[in-house]
């Protein structure tokens, strides 16, 4: 065999070798990033509507219902302790003035 014929052969066994031998595995990929959620939305409470005046009369509160202006129209605002019996009706524009009634203090206001 001459020189050019064993390079050759050298040659074609390394083909063969690299041949077989396998890839390198794929490297990792990186675990999935975890969904972060946005952070939640504050929503302020709907505020009630006011239809009868209670926002201004919120000064009222702590102050005797003999302070009240007078006169009080009773188709618009309603004037009771807080123990009195009332009617059950039910009048978005109505002003409930509700009181202590040992003390005469104004305690609450709302509609209805």
């Amino acid at each position: 065999m001459n020189r050019w014929t064993s390079s050759l052969l050298a040659a074609a066994a390394m083909l063969v070798l690299a041949s077989c031998t396998s890839a390198p595995p794929p490297a990792p990929l990186p675990p999935p990033e975890t969904p972060v959620a946005p952070p939640p939305v504050a929503i302020a409470p709907p505020q009630p509507k006011d239809h009868c005046g209670m926002a201004e009369a919120q000064g009222f509160v702590g102050k005797l219902r003999t302070e009240l202006p007078a006169p009080v129209d009773p188709t618009r605002w309603r004037v009771a302790c807080t123990t009195c019996p009332v009617t059950m009706d039910f009048r978005p524009d109505r002003l409930n003035i509700l009181f202590d009634a040992g003390t005469g203090t104004v305690k609450e206001v709302k509609c209805g």
